[in-house]
């Protein structure tokens, strides 16, 4: 999330149109199940992949991909929020000073009450898009389990842990992407995910030292995963429960 310039008090919080959007999908969307530990930020994210009839842009067009992402505002002492351990591994990083800076410093114009409340969250950890729902219209090689599970966790490390996935190989991960990657063959079944109280057959990957992943099928051509940092684990009870039915059965 990113803003610049100076935005008027009234200015209309952005949840709303993500919340709508999220509500306008055909499929179920799957989260971590509701507990103390974790907050909904209400900022789903989406990725989608279009195609054109007969290849011409200026024609009619269709999603044959769409991924919704939830991400959470962990609190790993829920019954103490003001306890220091609510904001170690915050959303800035310990050497980013102009960020904290930035955040100390009230500017004299009055803020819309939701970036005000936005710029308050990033003073703690985040389960940055912990867990997707993926439906892909067509059959293809990438549209698996193991596939998206893989995918889902080297996003994770791409993004969140690249000082220290590079510490552990030797090579930054922006100069050589061939000796880190998680491949979709680490997937392993034999395990089971806990949806809506009932146990479903899952796969996880659980050879990376810094993010574990477990991922389910949820209906024909519609997928979850999660990717979650292992030092977190023992904050959370990693369940899931549908967030939102979908607008039709399946995809």
């Amino acid at each position: 999330m990113h803003f610049a310039g100076v935005l008027p008090e009234d200015a209309p919080d952005p949840r709303v149109e993500a919340t709508a959007r999220l509500r306008s999908v055909p499929f179920a969307v799957v989260g971590l199940a509701p507990q103390a530990a974790l907050e909904d930020t209400g900022f789903p994210g989406f990725e989608e992949s279009i195609s054109w009839r007969n290849g011409d842009p200026s024609g009619s067009r269709a999603t044959t991909r769409l991924t919704v992402s939830l991400t959470y505002q962990l609190w790993r002492n829920p019954d103490d929020r003001d306890d220091p351990v609510n904001l170690a591994g915050s959303v800035i990083n310990d050497d980013d000073e102009p960020t904290r800076d930035a955040l100390d410093d009230v500017p004299p114009w009055p803020r819309p009450a939701w970036l005000v409340e936005q710029a308050e969250r990033m003073r703690h950890p985040h389960l940055w898009e912990v867990v997707r729902t993926s439906w892909h219209r067509d059959r293809s090689e990438d549209a698996s389990v193991p596939w998206l599970l893989a995918h889902h966790v080297n996003h994770i490390l791409m993004n969140r842990f690249r000082d220290e996935v590079g510490y552990v190989h030797g090579t930054p991960l922006w100069e050589d992407h061939s000796g880190w990657q998680v491949a979709d063959r680490a997937a392993r079944g034999g395990v089971t995910a806990r949806l809506d109280g009932v146990d479903v057959p899952a796969v996880e990957i659980d050879t990376d030292p810094f993010v574990y992943g477990i991922g389910f099928d949820l209906a024909p051509g519609v997928f979850v995963t999660a990717a979650i940092p292992r030092d977190e684990l023992r904050y959370l009870d990693v369940s899931f429960a549908t967030v939102f039915p979908g607008t039709a059965p399946g995809a």
